[in-house]
């Protein structure tokens, strides 16, 4: 079954959810994700050109649906394309209802060595960030997927991160903190675009690639993070992750929390459920002590 649909900001009569879907038909959603639907003029879109892409020409839409997805079942989160300085940006987004909600970022590992926004290590601390309530995207690198463009070394994948944030932030304008989350290659991107927006309030970084790619742009971190890798990994040593964390613990004003997760390899394979467990404990710890202190 087909359903192009494109994420806009929308004012739905008598529905306190500011993220919709543009859709076609109801059966079509109703098929999809089971959610409800509402005649088009019961509502008034933002104007923005986005309401329009993906829709036959000649074809107007018929209802405005919103979603309540389960966050269990990767089917039910909505696709989004995010303009990119290549061209589009295939992304999966969920939206949390609050509005002062914080938000995240996840980004995947090598775009040349397999990795994809649905990479199980991307996937699991997406599920994460999800179920602690933040509005949270994942997205693919250019040439991956359905993302238009190819790959750049690095230089255009920070780029299509960029634009990433900068869509989440658009349509989160009263998010009350930013993260980022990457693995491997991601966490490598992820690192370099916490040096460029201060907004970035943590991070979390699993199997950070420091034996293959430089991090010598970490001076000064900006912010207090997680760092997660196995000892069993055969593409990142364990000792070239501590010799990084050692560094970045040097520095005042930010703490480094380190988890080595024995028996893990990169992938982390069985263990996922355990990296699961450690990033939601170390977000439990940091993030509700942040809103509490706030409030």
């Amino acid at each position: 079954m087909s359903y192009d649909f494109t994420m806009i900001l929308c004012e739905i009569a008598n529905i306190p959810l500011p993220a919709a879907v543009l859709m076609r038909s109801r059966r079509e959603w109703a098929g999809l994700t089971g959610g409800r639907a509402v005649p088009i003029s019961a509502m008034r879109a933002a104007n923005d050109p986005a309401a329009s892409v993906g829709l036959d020409k000649g074809r107007r839409p018929r209802y405005v649906v919103w979603f309540n997805a389960d966050p269990e079942d990767s089917t039910r989160m909505p696709e989004v394309m995010i303009n990119g300085p290549e061209g589009r940006i295939e992304a999966r987004y969920l939206h949390a209802q609050d509005p002062g909600a914080p938000i995240a970022l996840m980004l995947h590992p090598h775009p040349q060595h397999g990795g994809t926004m649905n990479n199980k290590v991307v996937y699991s601390l997406y599920q994460t960030f999800v179920a602690r309530g933040f509005s949270t995207l994942r997205f693919n690198f250019r040439g991956v997927g359905r993302s238009q463009g190819v790959y750049s070394g690095g230089e255009g994948e920070l780029s299509d991160a960029a634009s990433a944030l900068d869509w989440l932030q658009t349509y989160n304008p009263n998010a009350r903190y930013c993260w980022i989350a990457g693995f491997s290659f991601g966490a490598w991107i992820g690192m370099q675009l916490l040096m460029r927006r201060p907004e970035i309030s943590g991070f979390v970084s699993i199997a950070p690639p420091a034996n293959l790619f430089d991090f010598t742009f970490l001076a000064p971190c900006p912010a207090s993070g997680l760092v997660i890798n196995g000892d069993k990994d055969e593409i990142v040593p364990a000792d070239s992750v501590k010799k990084l964390v050692d560094k970045l613990s040097t520095q005042k004003g930010i703490t480094i929390t380190h988890n080595v997760i024995k028996g893990a390899n990169h992938f982390f394979g069985p263990q996922i459920d355990d990296l699961s467990r450690m990033v939601g404990g170390y977000l439990d710890a940091n993030v509700p002590a942040a809103e509490t202190e706030e409030k």
